[in-house]
């Protein structure tokens, strides 16, 4: 079962595909994690990706599909994964069905997590965070007990740059231009499935867990 994961940032898509990871028992493949991974274990891979990284440019879909080929084709994805974070855009997605339909593989489902802008913006702008211990709140459904002030350790809390309204706009807009006409992509393919993520993260789990079977 080849899935990847699909929806604006704020979505809840990287907490859903860690828990169908643990559900079904295959990997949640970050390509975040993958580089981290490659460039501190020295691999060829790892080492070509940095070399871009250090002047600050893009590493290029071809060598970020490499990179993903190279996780996905190990044991511990035998029985499948989950794609979270990748692709990004219309051509890494070409990318990797072209390398797939090679390896006579293809995605299975393409899990979308829909949700709203301005439900984002809310949800993302709510964000509260402990400088010191890593606490996380939200001044509408996780709020500390004194405001502004961790439960955990008594640190001020702090609102993260990207999680500062204008910031989440912003991103939003790229997302938007860059990455929703995947929907289309994988809606042509047959393989879209759309949740409704406004809905509490259990809610949103079970709907996955129904579309997957």
């Amino acid at each position: 079962m080849k899935i990847v994961m699909l929806g604006a940032p704020g979505a809840g898509k990287g907490t859903q595909a860690k828990m169908i990871a643990a559900k079904y028992g295959i990997p949640h493949v970050s390509t975040g994690d993958i580089f981290r991974a490659n460039i501190k274990n020295g691999t060829e891979l790892g080492k070509e990706a940095k070399s871009y990284m250090d002047k600050g440019a893009l590493v290029p879909d071809e060598l970020t599909v490499r990179i993903l080929l190279d996780r996905v084709a190990q044991d511990d994805c035998a029985k499948g994964y989950v794609l979270d974070g990748f692709p990004r855009t219309i051509p890494q997605a070409e990318v990797l069905d072209a390398e797939l339909t090679k390896l006579n593989d293809k995605i299975d489902f393409a899990i979308n997590v829909d949700v709203p802008d301005e439900n984002i913006v809310r949800r993302m702008s709510g964000r509260r965070s402990c400088p010191s211990c890593g606490a996380t709140y939200h001044i509408v459904h996780i709020p500390p007990k004194q405001e502004g002030v961790c439960d955990k350790c008594g640190a001020a809390l702090v609102q993260r740059d990207d999680d500062k309204e204008e910031t989440v706009k912003n991103r939003l807009k790229v997302y938007h231009e860059q990455t929703q006409p995947l929907i289309d992509f994988y809606e042509k393919k047959g393989v879209l499935q759309n949740v409704d993520g406004t809905v509490d993260s259990e809610e949103v789990f079970a709907a996955i867990v129904k579309i997957l079977g």
